[in-house]
């Protein structure tokens, strides 16, 4: 996947969003349903395409999320 183009005008689809992302397509549609990643709008095919810096920031967010340790009180 090819991240040197301006990546706030790059439309994914989710197949290539979750190549980019290193996650399964699922992960991404589950981003979507969440609402954690919106849609810009839809190819000739009708599948939803996603910025290229929203599925990045999508991605650093689920990661900080996993991160976080809880202890027991």
């Amino acid at each position: 996947m090819d991240l040197s183009g301006d990546l706030t005008t790059t439309l994914w689809t989710a197949d290539q969003a979750a190549e980019a992302a290193g996650v399964t397509p699922n992960v991404v549609r589950n981003w979507k349903y969440r609402g954690r990643l919106d849609p810009v709008r839809r190819n000739a095919a009708g599948q939803p395409l996603f910025r290229a810096v929203d599925v990045i920031r999508a991605e650093k967010a689920t990661r900080q999320r996993a991160r976080r340790v809880y202890t027991a009180a």
